[in-house]
């Protein structure tokens, strides 16, 4: 049985402090950056990104982005999916999805994790 968990708030409530400190994280925004350079929004697992920390605190990290309204969770019982909430995303923040996958056209992010080391 597949099941869609509540994605956060609607795209008008959506408030910035929120996505801003769910972005803040170096790990939680290497996934909004290679979902956000996805064009197709594929639906991914969440084991598919290459992080560097435990499951538990994958959890923890998805937990957070969904919260902030980034991604919606698919639930399949065993597996559970994710999906970029572009439309969303769009409307209340435009242009964040550009900057965000820009970001994983830099060098630095080739291995698809990891701080900028460009000060802006």
């Amino acid at each position: 049985m597949v099941k869609e968990t509540p994605s956060g708030p609607a795209a008008a409530e959506m408030e910035l402090g929120t996505v801003l400190r769910a972005l803040s994280d170096e790990h939680r925004r290497a996934v909004m950056v290679e979902l956000a350079a996805d064009e197709e929004d594929r639906e991914r697992t969440c084991n598919s990104f290459d992080l560097p920390i435990s499951k538990q605190t994958q959890t923890h990290h998805f937990r957070a982005l969904r919260e902030a309204g980034l991604i919606c969770e698919i639930d399949y019982g065993n597996r559970k999916g994710i999906r970029l909430r572009r439309s969303d995303i769009d409307v209340r923040f435009p242009g964040l999805l550009g900057i965000l996958a820009a970001e994983a056209r830099k060098p630095e992010h080739a291995n698809g994790w990891g701080p900028s080391s460009e000060i802006i």
